[in-house]
């Protein structure tokens, strides 16, 4: 059985395991084509992070406000990469590690465990790894083909992405700092949204509403949480004469 996906070529025949969320740590392995529609949003890392004294990856847990949970990391560029999805609005589920895919090469019997799943808010399922350009060996290059295509065939996307715009990056990791919901404070919520009705400077408005002291936080929350937009955010650090206006408003 084969689902069509407009694809050039099929892809060989691929298991997929996890780890089922019990007490013993229970495995699963299922043909992948009977996996297309599982919730692998919500999976158990298939296998832990662990730091080690003169280790070359820097693993950790972040939290993310898309979910309210931890999801795991192995490198700081994949902890990038996760403050980015969790900025993302389309995103509205992620899982590290979520499981392994095992296939056959011709020769020996081959497994990856992909970076992350990631369900998006019209129901499509991305599998995302993460590694930079020059850190991909031809074994690495053939796993990530193998799963570019195995993903196809059930109707997920792909992504191999590696090292993220450094601007852009640098300004969603500030605002990642005010993404609690608790930073969100009423009524200064509603002065801010009422003040960048008409655009305007960054600490310009933030002033208008009140003490700096008190509305930073959360015009920087409502920024996290794209209530309201700053331009040229992918060119520019924010500054206090970044250009803010209320989400979907006018800019000119």
């Amino acid at each position: 059985m084969s689902v069509s996906t407009g694809v050039e070529s099929t892809a060989p025949y691929v298991e997929v395991s996890c780890r089922v969320d019990d007490k013993r740590g229970s495995k699963r392995r299922r043909p992948l084509l009977d996996c297309a529609t599982a919730r692998f949003e919500g999976a158990v890392p298939v296998r832990p992070f662990r730091w080690s004294w003169g280790g070359r990856n820097f693993p950790g847990w972040y939290w993310a406000a898309t979910t309210g949970q931890h999801v795991g990391f192995e490198s700081w560029l994949e902890r990038d990469r996760l403050v980015l999805m969790d900025f993302d609005p389309a995103v509205v589920g992620m899982a590290s590690q979520p499981f392994w895919l095992h296939w056959h090469d011709g020769e020996r019997e081959r497994r990856h465990a992909p970076d992350f799943f990631v369900r998006r808010v019209d129901g499509s399922a991305v599998v995302v790894d993460v590694r930079a350009d020059d850190w991909i060996a031809p074994r690495d290059a053939e796993a990530f083909e193998l799963t570019r295509r195995a993903c196809a065939e059930v109707g997920w996307w792909f992504e191999r992405v590696g090292t993220p715009e450094a601007v852009l990056l640098a300004n969603v990791r500030w605002l990642s700092r005010y993404r609690h919901p608790r930073c969100r404070r009423e009524p200064v919520a509603a002065r801010l949204l009422e003040v960048f009705s008409q655009p305007g400077p960054l600490m310009a408005g933030a002033d208008a509403a009140g003490d700096r002291l008190e509305t930073l936080p959360v015009l920087f929350h409502l920024l996290w949480k794209h209530e309201l937009s700053a331009e040229q955010m992918d060119i520019e650090l924010l500054g206090p004469r970044t250009v803010v206006h209320r989400a979907g408003g006018s800019t000119g």
